[in-house]
């Protein structure tokens, strides 16, 4: 829902999907397509190239499809020396790492 204010007056504000009033641009920016992945780390904790140990990690329109591709594919980044992931939203962090490893 957006909310006008008369000419001369007040940013135009919209409310979010839990109901807060947010300015205009910060509204825009929630509603962006964010890109899910993850980031893959050696046992010392240090951000691996994807590449360099022969995987492709994808980029994902939401959270479940990253996790998905991540309980299809531990294993395989486990055997290539990936001990540890971080899952991203965009540049945000959303959680890690998290070992790979049986504990």
């Amino acid at each position: 829902m957006q909310v006008h204010a008369p000419a001369g007056g007040a940013v135009t504000r919209r409310v979010d999907h839990i109901g807060a009033t947010l300015p205009r641009r910060a509204a825009a920016a929630s509603l962006a397509r964010m890109s899910w992945h993850w980031r893959l780390e050696d046992p010392a904790g240090s951000t691996l190239d994807p590449a360099a140990v022969g995987v492709e990690v994808p980029e994902f329109d939401n959270q479940g499809d990253a996790e998905s591709w991540l309980g299809e594919s531990w294993r395989e980044l486990l055997d290539r020396g990936v001990a540890t992931v971080t899952l991203f939203d965009g540049d945000q962090k959303a959680y890690g790492p998290m070992g790979l490893a049986a504990t």
